[in-house]
């Protein structure tokens, strides 16, 4: 069960660096979950695209491509508005193509961390112990 998938209404397309936040957004005073802004615009970015194709919001795209991966069973959502809820219960019937799927996983994967990047590095020549090369 995935936690804030918008991240704090984040992900929702009302932030960025290209767009006019209203004042009183909660994000501005109240800046929870903390989250690598960087990576969450380009993750916004595409979105976008991928809801212009559709006609539908970024934040419907956003908990469509978390829905429609195979190891979430649900999502918690916190929607202000009955509009945001009307939005967000839609995000369950929009098909994502293989290929936005794609999209989407490059542009939000996560960097490797240690000890993945380091196998990576090292190649199959020295895999750790107790693994034995095939």
């Amino acid at each position: 069960m995935v936690w804030s998938p918008l991240a704090g209404g984040l992900l929702s397309g009302k932030y960025g660096p290209d767009v006019q936040t209203p004042a009183d957004a909660r994000r501005v005073s109240f800046d929870f979950p903390p989250v690598d802004k960087e990576r969450a615009w380009a993750c916004v970015a595409a979105m976008r695209k991928v809801g212009e194709a559709h006609g539908v919001s970024v934040a419907r795209v956003a908990l469509a491509y978390v829905l429609a991966k195979p190891f979430v069973m649900s999502v918690i959502i916190g929607a202000k508005t009955v509009e945001q809820l009307e939005d967000n219960l839609a995000a369950a019937e929009l098909v994502l193509s293989d290929a936005e799927i794609a999209q989407l996983d490059e542009v939000s994967a996560l960097p490797s961390e240690y000890p993945d990047w380091m196998f990576a590095r090292q190649g199959d020549g020295r895999p750790p112990a107790p693994f034995k090369r095939k």
